[in-house]
């Protein structure tokens, strides 16, 4: 059993602006849980904006056995977020700054 486990929490904004209709949001936002899921090994779930056409909220929960490793697995997540959609936007006091926890 690890003597600490760490972990951080993410909230982002996404914007899609070409997303025409809730059902066109609803299915870029599963490829982007899918793929954080897939890829990254994070946990992930849409917090807000479930009725808008074109904006979401997800928080995306990553966990290791040392601070180092969940510190490097929330980059991997920032660059892809960003390289999939250059208009995220992190929120306030949960992305920045940044805070590893411990237990």
């Amino acid at each position: 059993m690890p003597d600490h486990v760490y972990f951080e929490l993410l909230l982002v904004d996404l914007h899609f602006p070409d997303a025409g209709s809730l059902k066109a949001k609803r299915k870029d936002v599963q490829s982007v849980k899918a793929q954080l899921h897939g890829r990254l090994g994070a946990a992930v779930a849409e917090v807000g904006g479930q009725d808008t056409w074109q904006r979401t909220t997800l928080s995306v929960a990553l966990t290791s056995g040392s601070s180092h490793e969940v510190s490097r697995a929330a980059d991997r997540v920032e660059r892809y977020l960003v390289d999939r959609s250059p208009t995220a936007r992190w929120s306030a006091g949960c992305r920045y700054p940044r805070k590893t926890f411990g237990l």
